[in-house]
């Protein structure tokens, strides 16, 4: 008997076809705007409506919020998808999601009266949507492995309740634990799919035989570590405990890059842009330590976190993503891709590092900063954005 296979034709604009595409699209384009905005309000003092927000915390609750949650949504709506065999929201209910986040970023900007509770209530409904979005295909084929990222999405609209609570005064300091917790859910999330993708991706890609070494005792004790660590730093006043625990980590985590080196990374620019990543994230623990000390000012180790670890690892992954998922080769990468990290990787150096050897200048590498960020992630969005848009070279669907 002949089967003929007769397959539905593939739209060629294929924005929501999957969770990556839109998710990453805004992501890098927000990446672009968002840090435009803060460096008019904050180098320039500019006159710029943030919904009653002070705009230090319109600033970090964006770049947790909006930017990284982008990022988080686009990865997992397309990973769940692949890990369960379930699909995951496309056309409209995708794009429905996409506005609620859409909404809640421009109602911040809006100056009207209640533009913070518009901004909440879409946030909000967003991160419930991307909740349920994640949790079904998990629960229907019951993979139950998968239930540590369902926690810490639970986490994520906690901490984001926990600051629009705090921002519309319903209760008193919650917006610092909200922002804080935020940020470190995200690195919990990254911590958690770094550690199950990354070997693979360097035994797969380093091409030299090269084999990572994974511990079992190294994998618990970091979990377990950095759940103290978080609670020591939003609820425990010991500055001890919270010293002890960062350089704790900071051990652990550089056990696991040594585990996992290969001279070999350094060829593959999407394998050494993770490895760099991870490594700023095991110095920001390092950091963390010695501002509990108070050696340092703490915002070095948060950007060093958000800045160096946060930022160069989703742009790493965004871009091996949309290679694999439009049916590209991810091993021979677009070339600008390179200077695009490279440029973030100066953006962490300028923001963190040049603080501490020239402090006097500190302004100026803030700006610095900014710029290299920005230009980053407009040469992000100039090379992927016709690969998002545009359907898979392969004509596969998705």
């Amino acid at each position: 008997m002949l089967q003929i296979d007769e397959r539905k034709p593939v739209p060629q604009f294929a924005l929501f076809e999957l969770g990556f595409r839109p998710f990453f699209t805004l992501a890098g384009l927000y990446g672009v705007i968002a840090m435009l905005l803060w460096m008019l309000l904050f180098l320039f003092a500019a006159q710029i409506p943030t919904a009653t927000l002070v705009p230090m915390d319109w600033h970090a609750h964006e770049m947790i919020f909006g930017y990284a949650m982008a990022v988080v949504a686009g990865f997992l709506l397309t990973a769940v998808s692949n890990w369960t065999g379930v699909p995951t929201w496309k056309g409209w209910r995708l794009a429905l999601l996409v506005s609620l986040w859409v909404v809640a970023r421009v109602a911040l900007l809006l100056p009207i009266e209640n533009a913070l509770l518009l901004a909440a209530v879409a946030d909000l409904l967003f991160g419930i949507g991307l909740i349920v979005g994640v949790s079904l295909p998990v629960l229907r084929v019951k993979m139950w492995k998968q239930a540590g990222i369902l926690v810490k999405l639970v986490l994520m609209f906690v901490a984001n309740l926990l600051f629009y609570a705090g921002a519309l005064d319903y209760m008193e300091l919650s917006t610092h634990i909200g922002l804080y917790l935020g940020i470190y859910m995200i690195l919990a999330l990254l911590f958690m799919m770094m550690r199950r993708v990354l070997p693979f991706f360097i035994e797969r890609g380093a091409g030299d035989g090269f084999k990572p070494r994974n511990r079992k005792w190294l994998d618990i004790s970091s979990i377990v570590l950095f759940a103290l660590w978080v609670l020591a730093d939003l609820f425990m006043n010991s500055r001890e405990l919270l010293a002890g625990f960062s350089l704790l980590l900071f051990v652990l985590h550089l056990v696991r890059l040594r585990d996992w080196h290969t001279p070999a990374i350094w060829k593959a620019p999407l394998l050494w842009s993770l490895y760099t990543a991870y490594i700023a994230l095991a110095i920001a623990f390092l950091l963390k330590a010695l501002s509990a000390w108070s050696l340092l000012s703490p915002s070095l180790a948060l950007h060093a976190f958000a800045v160096g670890g946060i930022g160069v690892m989703t742009l790493g992954m965004m871009s091996r993503v949309t290679l694999g998922y439009t049916g590209r080769d991810i091993f021979t990468p677009p070339r600008g891709v390179v200077i695009v990290f490279i440029l973030l990787l100066l953006g962490f150096l300028f923001r963190v590092v040049m603080p501490i050897v020239a402090a006097r200048d500190y302004m100026l590498w803030i700006g610095v900063s900014q710029v290299l960020w920005m230009a980053s992630f407009a040469g992000f969005s100039i090379i992927y954005l016709p690969q998002l848009v545009r359907a898979r070279i392969d004509g596969r669907p998705g």
